[in-house]
């Protein structure tokens, strides 16, 4: 039976040399970063309009004030990105697939998929909802509602939907054609392959960046605000106007970025752990 393995005196320089290395990079970011830090809120505090940006940006009472209407306007930003989310999920892999189709029957509906995203991608977001909001009741439309946050909503999916089937679409180009191959030796039709081989390893390689597409759109459900629904950035807006203070907009902020940094950093923990994936380490 051998002796147990310990380092030799070289490996443990080696380590010391590291941990010193680490420790004195440490020190330098940390120091750079207060210098860096201290230097821009010296600038701002410094400036000749700080304290009436103080008055209009950073009043306690303005911000307590707004506070409860702006997190029940926020709740609706929530609300049509829950609904929103999924359905442009579905919408997303529908057109995505469509476009993957060799048919010939389905031509036609290859066309509209192109056209669809060519249009959508296109448009400005902010376009695409006052079309909906103020173009479909102008219709008169009978069973269709009139309602703008599901109007709104809508014009999210499509628009969204357009980004996100060329998302899934290129995960599903990324797939080698020995894959398609192996499933066809094995008998496999192609609605079997594109279930069951396909859409399964093209989903997981595009988690990152469908990720990055919903934190944009939990941004842009202020957007709806534009043609009237009460969510956060409307009654911020709204408070502001009536009292002339902007507090209601940093407040409004700081629930966007309370929702969407966790999402961010989830976004890198995925792309990180596909990387390593690829490079075979853990």
């Amino acid at each position: 039976m051998t002796d147990a393995w310990t380092p030799s005196e070289r490996e443990l320089e080696r380590a010391r040399v590291r941990r010193s290395l680490h420790r004195r990079g440490v020190v330098v970011a940390t120091a750079v970063t207060v210098v860096v830090i201290g230097a821009l809120l010296a600038g701002v505090l410094s400036s000749p309009g700080w304290p009436r940006f103080r008055e209009t940006f950073l009043s306690w009472p303005d911000a307590r004030a707004a506070f409860p209407d702006i997190a029940k306007g926020f709740w609706i930003n929530v609300k049509m990105f829950l609904v929103a989310e999924p359905l442009i999920l579905l919408l997303g892999g529908l057109v995505a697939i469509t476009r993957g189709t060799v048919s010939p029957w389905l031509t036609p509906a290859r066309f509209l998929a192109v056209f669809y995203t060519d249009l959508f991608r296109g448009m400005p977001t902010i376009l695409v909802v006052f079309l909906f909001a103020f173009g479909i009741p102008a219709l008169r439309l009978q069973g269709i509602t009139t309602s703008f946050f599901w109007l709104g909503t809508a014009a999210l999916v499509l628009s969204y939907g357009a980004y996100v089937a060329e998302v899934i679409r290129s995960g599903i180009e990324s797939i080698h054609p020995s894959q398609l191959a192996s499933a066809e030796a094995l008998g496999l039709s192609r609605p079997q392959t594109m279930r069951f081989v396909v859409l399964p390893q093209a989903l997981r390689r595009v988690v990152p960046p469908l990720l990055n597409d919903f934190v944009s759109l939990q941004k842009d459900t202020a957007l709806v605000g534009t043609v009237g629904v009460f969510e956060s950035l409307y009654v911020a807006a709204d408070y502001g106007n009536y009292n002339f203070n902007f507090t209601p907009y940093l407040v409004t902020a700081a629930f966007f970025v309370a929702l969407t940094v966790p999402l961010a950093r989830v976004t890198d923990w995925l792309g990180r752990r596909a990387t390593q994936r690829e490079r075979g380490s853990r």
